[in-house]
């Protein structure tokens, strides 16, 4: 690496120097390496607390270099209303799947939503159960082959995929609400600006902050790494549309960055 490197692409100090577990093409590298990059611009590394939850997202608290805890299957926003409440001025975020969240755990992220619970939830859609086998899950599109849909999902038996940024926007409480796809670099750049404003967004202590990244799962999606890219830029996200649904900070008319670390 030359020095020129080092400087400017340093290795996260929030992110710990192990090597990752996660199956060739994954992008949960990718999601970790911007979350850290941003706690690190943001010199909150040493109040952060990271709350891993169920899936492949359980291995999270080895590669954050912060404090951490273990959430139960789908309770990641419970626990960190716990934690956010007795230590207000750490700053709490949950790493969180689909399945995670959007299944078991759904009542959990609506609720912390509605009460604009105040800190921040990266969650991940790869549209599958990836850990425990490649299951459906319920971001799963219409037609998509998975091992409980063999011959694809349909909406006569499993009903329409779920689009949670949509869903939590009819809310009140979130202060920001944004998707995102780890895909290509300009998209890659848009997700940590995203990332990076939804943790500006709890400490200005504006509420609830979600960020949902379109993400890779070749293994369980029947593969290569370059076509699950590709799969997500001609199908995911036709369903799964990327922008930002909701910046409070916006609308009070602060720019990016203004966030008080």
């Amino acid at each position: 690496m030359t020095e020129a490197a080092t400087l400017i692409n340093p290795y996260p100090e929030a992110l710990t120097d192990v090597e990752m577990r996660y199956c060739p093409g994954c992008t949960h590298g990718t999601a970790h390496r911007l979350v850290a990059e941003v706690i690190d611009e943001l010199g909150v590394k040493d109040r952060t607390i990271a709350v891993a939850t169920v899936g492949c997202s359980v291995y999270a608290y080895e590669y954050f270099n912060t404090d951490a805890v273990q959430a139960a299957h789908g309770r990641g926003p419970a626990v960190a209303t716990g934690i956010k409440r007795v230590h207000p001025d750490s700053v709490v975020f949950t790493y969180q799947g689909d399945g995670d969240l959007a299944s078991i755990g759904m009542g959990e992220v609506v609720h912390a939503a509605a009460r604009g619970e105040n800190f921040t939830i990266i969650f991940i859609n790869n549209a599958v159960f990836g850990m425990t086998q490649g299951q459906m899950a319920p971001t799963t599109l219409v037609g998509q082959k998975t091992t409980t849909s063999p011959r694809g999902r349909t909406t006569a038996e499993a009903g329409w995929p779920i689009r949670v940024c949509e869903l939590l926007n009819t809310l009140e409480g979130p202060g920001f609400i944004a998707r995102e796809a780890l895909t290509t670099p300009p998209r890659i750049r848009s997700a940590k600006k995203s990332i990076r404003r939804a943790f500006e967004t709890q400490l200005a202590g504006e509420g609830f902050a979600l960020v949902e990244l379109l993400s890779t799962c070749s293994a369980w999606w029947g593969m290569t790494p370059v076509e699950a890219v590709y799969h997500i830029e001609d199908v995911m996200i036709e369903h799964y549309p990327l922008q930002t649904f909701r910046d409070r900070l916006a609308e009070a008319g602060r720019s990016e960055g203004d966030g008080n670390a």
